[in-house]
């Protein structure tokens, strides 16, 4: 997984955006993008659940909190390809972390960024949604559960202000979860 911030010529001339979720927004191509972006852990042997979700769930999740997109308008400017996801708020039947619960804490999840457009600025772009509307909200931290065995993810977070705050055992993975969260202050 490249991790750098600086988008190549080839992408920086085109137009990415970040904008909510649509309801006319294909929930197969959104489903797609997850799979491809969480095959790294995958093949680490790991089961995140959105490495493997289907379509309903990915519909069903994507409807429980703020979904947000990443699109690229390709050179014609016709059409905008979807290169990534955040969900912010997403409300869970299980149970959440501790941390999640306190006051003043905001989380996302679902952050996936397509392989292809990794190392581009997307998930920087995607961060920057979540936490402009976190403190939109008055939050004072933004949170997120990662696969703990995940060491290159790790080093993301860590590189831009996130911190570990305790570790989570979610019911439907097969890893011990790493809690980190980023001060608005």
């Amino acid at each position: 997984m490249t991790l750098n911030d600086t988008p190549p010529a080839s992408v920086a001339a085109r137009t990415l955006s970040v904008r909510p979720l649509r309801e006319g927004d294909s929930a197969e191509e959104l489903t797609a993008l997850l799979h491809r972006a969480y095959r790294p852990q995958v093949e680490m042997g790991l089961r995140p659940l959105a490495g493997r979700q289907t379509v309903e769930v990915t519909r069903e999740r994507a409807a429980s909190g703020e979904c947000f997109v990443a699109t690229l308008r390709d050179a014609l400017g016709a059409t905008d390809a979807l290169v990534g996801t955040i969900l912010f708020q997403e409300i869970e039947t299980a149970r959440f972390p501790p941390f999640f619960l306190r006051q003043g804490v905001t989380h996302f999840s679902l952050f996936a960024v397509d392989p292809d457009h990794q190392g581009r600025g997307v998930g920087l772009a995607l961060l920057g949604a979540v936490e402009t509307r976190a403190r939109a909200l008055g939050a004072n931290e933004l949170a997120c559960s990662m696969a703990e065995p995940d060491t290159a993810l790790m080093a993301f977070y860590l590189k831009r202000g996130f911190r570990f705050v305790e570790h989570w055992q979610w019911p439907y993975t097969n890893y011990r979860s790493a809690i980190l969260s980023k001060g608005l202050g």
